[in-house]
């Protein structure tokens, strides 16, 4: 009786990995199309108020040069920044929103270590420090929120 216990419990060991061999394959298809997909990311920027100018003109000096460099690496497809025309109330305003259309999600999370280009890019790392530090200390609040295509004509 142990035999055919044993037996059994083969066979339909077996069965299990024969169907699930499918599910595995189309998860795979499925996880290597995202991979290859853009991975888009909106960072929102609230300064504290009257010091929203001096936040995004740091931005473009010591961090924008930053995303460039990714760019030329490839990691990086697209970046652009939007504000808003008129305003809101205060618990939802933003006043810089920067999205970064990063080549996939693999290379959006793989924590890349810009320390090299910042040294390449900021010889003067004490003043580079500062800047950033001062970029920093003018935020109210910041957020990023990984975004996702949607399509409404699909059923």
């Amino acid at each position: 009786m142990k035999f055919h216990a044993q037996k059994l419990t083969v066979t339909l060991f077996a069965l299990l990995l024969l169907s699930a061999a499918p599910l595995y394959m189309m998860f795979a298809a499925s996880a290597q199309a995202q991979t290859d997909k853009p991975f888009v990311v909106e960072y929102y920027y609230k300064a504290k108020w009257g010091h929203a100018d001096e936040f995004i003109t740091l931005f473009k000096k010591n961090h924008y040069p930053v995303l460039k460099k990714e760019i030329d690496l490839g990691r990086i497809l697209q970046v652009h920044a939007d504000q808003p025309r008129y305003h809101t109330t205060e618990d939802g305003r933003w006043d810089y929103r920067i999205t970064i259309v990063f080549k996939n999600a693999a290379i959006a999370n793989d924590n890349f270590d810009a320390s090299e280009i910042i040294k390449q890019l900021y010889p003067d790392q004490d003043t580079y420090k500062k800047e950033e530090q001062r970029r920093f200390e003018i935020l109210e609040a910041h957020w990023d929120l990984p975004v996702k295509d949607l399509d409404l004509s699909a059923k």
